[in-house]
């Protein structure tokens, strides 16, 4: 079967939600055009990096091709709305792709499939027939901006940091390595 490249050349919305509590949440992408609207799961931090990749490349194509890259997120771009329901997913993500389209001045998203077949590099940003369906998106540096900006929020929305390790603290407690496995007694 021919893989199912959707594309969004310009997105009504293009924004990272989750949907679950802290610990247990289950993270997506949602793009919406008219009256289209695909969404994609992924990990957490798949979004992270996506969000930080595509901060990097704002700083490049505003250097190298004098793209206007917003330095904060327009207010008219701000979304804090929650994911489109009913929420269906089209198919869980594997590989990304991030690039810069010269020709329309845009940051080029793609989102492949998980794939059982290791995935060529040759796929991703390309209408071949062959590989994973992809889900494809085409923002303005603005919208670009503004989505890695709700990404990075999304991301740092989940639970609390240890102080002393870092990782996750859970509403039942927290087992710290750096306390040698031990729990702090409330006394001290």
């Amino acid at each position: 079967m021919a893989r199912v490249i959707h594309v969004f050349r310009q997105p009504d919305r293009f924004i990272a939600g989750t949907v679950g509590q802290p610990g247990d949440r289950t993270f997506f992408l949602q793009a919406s055009q008219d009256a289209r609207t695909i969404s994609v799961a992924l990990e957490k931090q798949q979004v992270a990096v996506l969000a930080e990749r595509i901060g990097s490349l704002l700083d490049e194509v505003g250097r190298r091709f004098g793209a206007e890259v917003p330095g904060d997120t327009p207010d008219d771009l701000l979304d804090s709305e929650p994911l489109q329901v009913p929420l269906e997913e089209e198919f869980k993500v594997g590989t990304m792709g991030l690039g810069w389209d010269a020709d329309s001045r845009a940051v080029v998203i793609e989102l492949l499939a998980v794939s059982e077949a290791e995935v060529d590099e040759a796929v991703v940003l390309d209408d071949t027939e062959e590989g994973p369906d992809a889900v494809r998106v085409f923002l303005t540096p603005a919208h670009a901006k503004a989505f890695a900006d709700r990404a990075d929020r999304v991301v740092r929305a989940g639970r609390k940091p240890c102080p002393l390790c870092g990782e996750p603290l859970d509403a039942d407690g927290h087992v710290c390595p750096r306390q040698n496995g031990y729990r702090r007694s409330e006394e001290g």
